[in-house]
């Protein structure tokens, strides 16, 4: 939590940018605490509410689409090449490609308030081809709410944002429950 604070205190905005980028491909950066750190820092007037949104929007969605890219140039080839060693056939890659098809638009977009979905999400979804244009509009909506949900939590919690961070896993769970629901729901009225 130390590093994160300095490398926005020294950084700034940059600071945020670069840390989104960096958790969302995966590396071990607390993204929803520094999100809603910055999302205090704004309450507190130390930073501006429309840059502060625009870094932590440009880090996840740059974050997201390198994710993305990895899956389509690496992934794709390392699932090919030894993927049948690994009992992956091509039969199982195509139904991966369908379910992506299908639902995984849900799961990109609802994936980031999972850790370890929304850093895996993305590079499913390009080493099974997922169209991009499919990608973006699902994962950069995603990005979307996900930055909105940590930044408005630390803003609105204000002065009570480090008692709050126990609420970051509630705030997770609730929105992979509504998620959920709406899913159901959606599955539900499709057959009806």
């Amino acid at each position: 939590m130390e590093l994160v604070q300095h490398w926005i205190g020294q950084y700034g905005y940059a600071g945020i940018f670069a840390l989104l980028v960096l958790g969302i491909v995966g590396l071990p950066v607390p993204d929803e605490t520094m999100l809603t750190l910055a999302g205090y820092l704004v309450f507190q007037g130390t930073l501006r509410p429309l840059p502060t949104v625009a870094a932590a929007l440009a880090g996840t969605i740059c974050g997201i689409t390198l994710s993305y890219t990895l899956g389509v140039t690496t992934g794709y080839y390392l699932l090919h090449r030894y993927g049948p060693q690994l009992g992956l056939t091509p039969q199982k890659l195509d139904r991966v490609h369908a379910w992506f098809k299908r639902l995984g638009g849900l799961t990109l977009t609802f994936g980031y308030y999972v850790p370890g979905v929304r850093h895996l999400t993305a590079y499913v979804a390009g080493a099974s081809k997922l169209e991009y244009r499919v990608f973006a509009a699902f994962a950069y909506a995603g990005s979307l709410l996900w930055t909105g949900t940590f930044l408005s939590l630390g803003y609105f919690l204000g002065e009570n944002w480090p008692k709050g961070l126990g609420r970051e896993r509630n705030v997770a769970l609730a929105a992979c429950a509504i998620a959920a629901g709406l899913v159901l729901l959606w599955r539900l009225r499709k057959r009806g």
